[in-house]
């Protein structure tokens, strides 16, 4: 099915057969209509009025402890995932109140045939890179062919569909695409960064380094302190300043983030009034830990912002690469071990509920028993499904007491494990027949994580598992899982609104053989493979939820991880010294930010009270 824009053009394309229909549009999406027509001025979550003045100055993005590197596009090296928040533009950019529509940025309009074969952007003339240089088709090129060899194996899992990519002229590109792919697959092309080949002249792209990176984008690096501090100033030569996608964001003058190794010392930073913003990961923090002086006075306030995207997919990842995970049933028991509900009554101060799907919280997660299409797709996979598949319900996690060690929980996990041939001695320990040990490695670099897995811990020991969790540095967290150095590992990943493509990297057979890799579980599977085909390959929402359903039945079947928890929404805390629209993106609240901005007026009243600094 083709998709539907309110402004279309169909030509003859030469390169296409005759008389092929080609669309010509100022954005894409993948099913249905686009909101915003090539006259619009605005998105309309923004405030087009907002003013640009101020700092805004927050802790760092998505949690990361630390970083050593700025080169965003490799696994080498911790980098500082705000370099690609603010330094590059990228072809189009998504609208966030609509679930995968894109807008031309650097792109003016994308071209395409019906049986999408290729797709054809033409750049706006006036993109330029920070130092003046043209950004041109060559540009493009140069950028998929780097990420597609030597970019982090998510880009190369992504771009396995490009087959080719052409400059036609200064201003004009062409991606030649393999046969099938999904009407999903241009928005993941069009939303990468274009990167400016001369730069990496003489700067390796595979390599880590700590260069000024030169990008495209609103902001420019402005001073770097690692791993503790980071900032970008406005660019005010930034080319794209004025075109309707931007309008509204980009609204504060400098943005800066604070790194903190330590929770603790992070939120009294944050009660000190070091910095402004503060997403707050921790349950606990948020129901105990804002009752220092600026709370309680009305200068820092609590927000909870609402999230319509899919929870993340967080949990402990089981690695199937060592042999002793192999088997399903030391899994089931690992699973057992991890009592939710007491570490969410007891711990989370119940603020989250238990995820069972890999999808969770959307229409695409898997229930019950597989009926209609879904079973229908199943079915062309029976022989190489567990007969279970097709007669039970998807699977769910157990549900614990309130006792931290359940004694249901820990029978079950028990006959497992016995039945797996791991037998406990006299000494407590579980041993195969070999005599050896069943002992699992558990690295982590999270305190905040460090409280909620040691009584999971305790209860693998209590069954004979030594299980040894070592509290180790960011780097050293990073380098062991780019190497899959590890038995167990938290992890939280990121669900697109409308998945595609980038599932491979992380559930695909390819990722699985690649170094660092984001499929953590070693999971290798041709069943598996060809969902997430079907899933790419989608060219209906309709057709794309049932394979994404038969695809998480699948993954929860084969028990690859000890699922996590999710809430639906975002726990924000900030000086009040910013305005907001009133109405959030519900597509993505990490670039929501960027709607925001600096309430002069509300910052010289916190001045006056001499609850900060007279700074800006």
């Amino acid at each position: 099915m083709k998709p539907h824009f309110p402004t279309v053009l169909t030509c003859l394309a030469l390169s296409t057969p005759a008389w092929a229909d080609v669309t010509i549009s100022h954005g894409y999406s993948a099913f249905g209509d686009l909101k915003y027509n090539a006259d619009f001025t605005h998105f309309d979550f923004v405030n087009p009025d907002a003013p640009t003045d101020g700092t805004m100055t927050q802790r760092q993005l998505y949690g990361y402890p630390s970083f050593d590197s700025l080169n965003n596009f490799i696994i080498k090296g911790d980098s500082a995932p705000e370099v690609s928040h603010h330094m590059y533009d990228s072809l189009m950019v998504r609208a966030y109140d609509e679930p995968d529509a894109m807008y031309g940025l650097v792109a003016e309009t994308i071209e395409y045939p019906d049986d999408l074969s290729y797709l054809t952007f033409n750049m706006r003339p006036e993109a330029q890179f920070h130092d003046g240089e043209a950004m041109t088709a060559s540009d493009v090129v140069f950028t998929i062919n780097a990420l597609k060899t030597m970019g982090h194996p998510y880009y190369r899992n992504l771009l396995e569909d490009v087959e080719s990519v052409t400059a036609e002229s200064d201003h004009r590109v062409r991606f030649d695409l393999a046969e099938g792919v999904g009407v999903a697959f241009p928005a993941s092309i069009a939303g990468l960064p274009v990167l400016p080949e001369h730069f990496y002249d003489e700067n390796p792209f595979d390599e880590s380094w700590m260069v000024t990176p030169l990008g495209s984008g609103p902001y420019l690096l402005e001073t770097v302190d690692a791993p503790r501090t980071i900032k970008f100033c406005r660019d005010p030569n930034y080319w794209a300043a004025d075109l309707p996608v931007n309008i509204g964001s980009n609204n504060f003058d400098c943005y800066a983030y604070e790194y903190f190794a330590d929770e603790t010392v992070g939120l009294e930073a944050f009660a000190a009034g070091e910095y402004q913003m503060r997403v707050e990961y921790r349950s606990a923090n948020w129901a105990t830990g804002y009752e220092f002086p600026a709370a309680q006075s009305g200068w820092v306030k609590k927000m909870e912002i609402p999230d319509a995207r899919p929870a993340n997919a967080q949990g402990v990842w089981l690695n199937t690469r060592n042999p002793v995970l192999q088997d399903i049933r030391v899994r089931q028991a690992l699973e057992y071990a991890f009592n939710f509900e007491w570490t969410n009554e007891t711990l989370f101060y119940g603020a989250y509920e238990r995820s069972d799907s890999f999808f969770e919280n959307t229409d695409m997660e898997a229930t019950g028993v597989p009926e209609g299409a879904e079973l229908a797709l199943l079915e062309e996979f029976r022989a190489d499904l567990p007969p279970e598949i097709f007669t039970e319900p998807v699977y769910t996690p157990y549900v614990s007491g309130l006792n931290p060690r359940d004694r249901g929980a820990l029978r079950a996990a028990s006959a497992l494990l016995d039945e797996a041939g791991w037998i406990a001695g006299d000494d407590g320990l579980r041993r195969n027949e070999a005599g050896e040990v069943l002992s699992l490695d558990f690295p982590e670099d999270s305190r905040g994580l460090e409280r909620v897995m040691l009584p999971f811990v305790e209860n693998l020991e209590s069954l004979g598992v030594q299980a040894n969790l070592q509290m180790v540095d960011g780097s050293t967290m990073g380098e062991r899982r780019n190497a899959y150095d590890f038995d167990l590992s938290t992890a939280a990943w990121q669900v697109a609104v409308t998945p595609g493509a980038g599932l491979r990297g992380f559930y695909g057979s390819a990722a699985a053989a690649a170094e660092g890799s984001n499929n953590l579980s070693g999971l290798a599977d041709p069943v598996v493979d060809a969902l997430i085909e079907r899933v790419a390959q989608a060219n209906t929402r309709e057709d794309m939820t049932i394979a994404v359903r038969a695809l998480d039945r699948v993954l929860r079947s084969k028990q690859i991880w000890i699922s996590g928890w999710h809430s639906g929404s975002h726990r924000v805390a900030v000086w009040d010294i910013f305005g907001m629209p009133d109405e959030p993106a519900p597509y993505d609240f990490n670039r929501g930010v960027n709607y925001w901005w600096f309430d002069r007026e509300k910052y010289t009243a916190l001045v006056d009270a001499g609850a900060l600094p007279d700074e800006f």
